[in-house]
């Protein structure tokens, strides 16, 4: 809203404050009510949906991010984001038949919770800095503990099935 005022200033003309929060808070709406869609993909678990759900979300929204924090905090998060879809598919792709592979696969699955953890971490600084809006970044904190509790229940369900599995 500053710089707004600033170029308004800088122009010479007058910043119509209310009109100016009545546009951004309409560009939030049709944020939120965005449908991203993507190609459904039915070996992918829901984990990974969501997960990539989430990415494409970050990178609709920070396309229009201040230029200052495209270097910082957009690219970040793009990054995590991307980082988190490769772990969770790795993980996907292993089969528990052997100890590495399990092992792998679970360490997939911590990096992956770990990136997302991370994930929410940048996108508050990001709201703090005044990159995000706490609209978006409300629907990152949502979107981001869900795959983590999607992510957290995966790896729980493999570890019992590796249990149930090796004590025969």
């Amino acid at each position: 809203m500053q710089s707004k005022k600033t170029i308004a200033k800088a122009n010479g003309k007058h910043l119509n404050v209310e009109a100016a929060k009545e546009n951004r808070r309409a560009r939030e709406e049709q944020w939120a009510e965005c449908d991203i869609n993507l190609p459904h993909n039915v070996n992918d678990l829901v984990a990974v949906t969501v997960t990539k759900k989430l990415s494409a979300y970050i990178v609709t929204i920070t396309a229009k991010a201040p230029a200052k924090f495209r270097s910082s905090f957009v690219n970040r998060m793009i990054n995590l984001s991307l980082d988190t879809v490769e772990n969770l598919m790795r993980a996907n792709f292993l089969r528990m038949d052997d100890v590495k592979n399990y092992s792998d696969r679970q360490s997939f699955q911590t990096e992956a919770i770990i990136k997302l953890k991370m994930l929410g971490y940048i996108a508050f600084l990001a709201e703090n800095a005044g990159c995000l809006t706490k609209k978006q970044f409300n629907q990152i904190s949502m979107q981001t503990a869900e795959a983590i509790s999607l992510t957290v229940a995966w790896k729980s369900s493999d570890r019992d099935r590796w249990r149930t599995k090796n004590s025969r």
